[in-house]
């Protein structure tokens, strides 16, 4: 079968694998906005499609059989373009999504459904660690009484403010870094998304334990599909096991 994965996760890489082994025909796609990416094995894309009727014109003329959307779970607009371009097409999507992150029932987060609800939330004079990515970055830059450090993979394209410092890092983080982090720069509150797995989940416990506040932006709503929480649960739902 001809399968089109919209990848750049670990896990996409991962599906990208174990379905080459099983002798199908795979390109993952990658947006392009990291340097040095992670490559999966076999074919691989770069770059956007114009929307989902570029996408939607892609899985026609390549004659893609199966579509799975194993992105960021905040990855909104290729997400949103994957469902309309799957039912414009008759394509199946897959949509791979990684279970959140449970709140411990004594964790106490601020849940909060965007990040400018998240920015306004903020007391004056917090020091913050910021881990939200790119998008709605300028809603906390904003926020002149308060102190950001912004940890990223890549650099902004905003410049950044005096109250704002840049850490260039790439996860995974371990928990004894991550505590070391948050005691070094007298972090106080802690603004991340519920991106789940456990390359970045050190950051939650690290906080609990040193009281650091979080505020936890919720995963945003997409259109249907098939989902499944897992790889071995993305291969079954493709019906390539049978």
């Amino acid at each position: 079968m001809k399968i089109l994965i919209l990848g750049g996760t670990a896990e996409a890489r991962d599906l990208a694998g174990r379905l080459l082994e099983l002798g199908h025909d795979v390109t993952s796609s990658l947006a392009g906005r990291t340097q040095n990416p992670t490559l999966p094995a076999g074919a691989v894309r770069m770059g956007g499609f114009g929307g989902a009727v570029g996408l939607g014109s892609y899985l026609r003329n390549e004659n893609i059989e199966r579509l799975i959307d194993a992105t960021h779970p905040y990855a909104g607009t290729i997400s949103a373009n994957a469902v309309a371009a799957a039912q414009a097409s008759g394509v199946m999507l897959v949509r791979y999504m990684r279970p959140v992150w449970a709140e411990p029932d004594s964790a106490g987060w601020t849940n909060v459904a965007t990040a400018a609800e998240a920015a306004s939330v903020l007391p004056a004079d917090a020091t913050v660690l910021l881990t939200t990515g790119h998008t709605g970055l300028v809603d906390f830059l904003g926020r002149a009484d308060c102190r950001f450090l912004v940890r990223l993979i890549e650099a902004p394209a905003v410049a950044i403010p005096s109250h704002t410092r840049l850490l260039q890092d790439r996860p995974p983080y371990g928990l004894a870094d991550e505590m070391a982090l948050l005691a070094r720069e007298s972090i106080t509150h802690l603004v991340t998304k519920n991106s789940g797995g456990a390359q970045t989940a050190a950051k939650l416990e690290a906080a609990q334990r040193l009281g650091v506040e979080v505020i936890m932006i919720a995963r945003p709503a997409y259109g249907p599909a098939l989902e499944v929480s897992s790889v071995d649960g993305a291969i079954e739902a493709l019906a390539l096991t049978g």
